[in-house]
């Protein structure tokens, strides 16, 4: 009195399939991915500067310029002398504030932390400065 199971015996039905086919499953979904990247818009990242246009007028006299440096630790000068994050926030207060703005030059060492550039900028910035640059960028190129 037992079950008999297997393919032997008289049976004529086939087995049952128990796996589930995966490909039309798979072609299903790469369908979908595909489908998916093409309407997938593209992702213009851009910063909206206001360049000036034509040509610029002639300067009539040279700009004055401010020379902060930024040693490798952490040291800010201006113009070659030492000044801690006081006088260099009241310093630069005063460039932000003067009729003609003088350029400001920032020069940091390869070395130094980015931490103590992005201080400077960030004063300079929160101040009112306008006419900032970094000089000497071609240390970083190595």
């Amino acid at each position: 009195m037992g079950m008999q199971l297997g393919s032997g015996g008289a049976s004529a039905d086939p087995e049952v399939m128990i796996e589930m086919n995966m490909t039309p499953l798979i072609d299903v979904m790469l369908v979908l991915i595909i489908m998916l990247i093409i309407t997938i818009p593209i992702q213009n990242h851009a910063i909206n500067l206001n360049m000036p246009t034509g040509t610029p007028p002639p300067q009539l006299k040279e700009p004055i310029v401010v020379n902060i440096d930024v040693d490798f630790d952490g040291t800010v000068l201006w113009d070659g002398v030492a000044v801690n994050q006081t006088e260099l926030e009241g310093k630069l207060h005063a460039v932000a504030t003067s009729p003609d703005q003088p350029e400001v030059h920032l020069r940091p060492v390869a070395v130094v932390p980015y931490k103590s550039v992005a201080a400077v900028m960030a004063a300079a910035q929160r101040l009112g400065v306008t006419k900032i640059g970094m000089v000497g960028n071609e240390q970083f190129l190595k």
